[in-house]
């Protein structure tokens, strides 16, 4: 090494910390710490929970419509526009699952983004319960149900 460089480097003095700080981690650095921890933590558990729910009421929905498929044909329909009332109640509440006719056709087919109940084969199953139709294709029908429902956001 260079003879004025060691004279130089001697001369340098420590480093030093600011004079306001005293220990490695202030009061205000670790609360925001905190906080922002149990920020996070709190939107991931809301998150995981809503999320949850959500696939929850799908699977048990997908359960129960494969369960009627082993029944007879009217109760089949029947079991289904249950399945659907019960549906709505749950996602869009009390007054939605009330309703009738049109206005429950178009209701269904806002909660699952679709024309079937107003237009398709599902408008057996919003106002043909009690009328005499013919029967609609039930695997068809199922299988549309199955569609929708699997595609249900939480």
């Amino acid at each position: 090494m260079n003879p004025e460089t060691a004279a130089a480097l001697d001369q340098l003095r420590g480093l030093h910390l600011p004079g306001n700080a005293a220990g490695a981690l202030q009061g205000e650095v670790v609360a925001a710490a905190l906080v922002g921890f149990a920020t996070a933590l709190g939107i991931g558990l809301f998150r995981f929970l809503r999320s949850r729910a959500g696939t929850t009421l799908r699977r048990s929905a997908l359960r129960e419509l494969a369960a009627t498929r082993e029944l007879p044909p009217e109760a089949r329909l029947v079991a289904q526009a249950r399945l659907l009332r019960r549906i709505a109640r749950t996602r869009l509440g009390e007054e939605a699952a009330a309703a009738h006719g049109a206005e429950w056709a178009a209701r269904l087919d806002r909660l699952f983004a679709t024309d079937l109940f107003s237009a398709g084969a599902g408008r057996v199953l919003v106002d043909g319960l009690y009328r005499r139709h013919a029967a609609p294709d039930a695997a068809a029908l199922d299988a549309e149900l199955g569609r929708l429902i699997g595609r249900m956001r939480a």
